[in-house]
């Protein structure tokens, strides 16, 4: 792997660990709170750390500078991600850590899927594989508890 190939893979590996402590953390912290609630404060703290950290990089730069388009599909990809945590937090409420994460990695054969109908992607065969493997083993876990 080159460093430029290797990079993507480092920080998608990071968005895994991450990802995977966030339904452990979430999964304690929704004790005794309302799940929506909690999801709001999990979004001020984010707010409040990507600001700052925007700021102290010095990548700020004026928003109202971007196109319509990018505004679109920006507003779009956060009102997804908004519904997403909101149905997340809702399933870690009532719903094991080691049952809701996995459902939630359908998300990568549905990533692969919109991929392809929404941007022309075409994973090879191999990838695709991997891809219902993934799914597969989606199933057999949502399918064993």
């Amino acid at each position: 792997m080159s460093i430029s190939s290797a990079n993507w893979f480092v920080w998608a590996l990071f968005s895994a660990i991450f990802a995977a402590l966030t339904a452990i953390f979430a999964k304690v912290g929704l004790e005794g709170i309302d799940s929506d609630l909690a999801t709001l404060v999990r979004t001020v703290v984010i707010f409040v750390v990507l600001s700052a950290f925007v700021y102290f990089t010095g990548k700020w730069s004026n928003p109202l500078a971007l196109s319509g388009r990018t505004w679109l599909f920006l507003i779009l990809s956060g009102l997804a991600t908004g519904a997403s945590w909101v149905c997340y937090f809702r399933a870690l409420k009532v719903g094991d850590a080691s049952q809701v994460a996995p459902i939630d990695k359908l998300s990568v054969l549905l990533v692969a899927v919109f991929a392809v109908i929404f941007l022309g992607e075409r994973p090879s065969f191999g990838e695709w594989l991997g891809i219902l493997m993934v799914g597969g083993g989606v199933l057999v876990l949502a399918l064993t508890r």
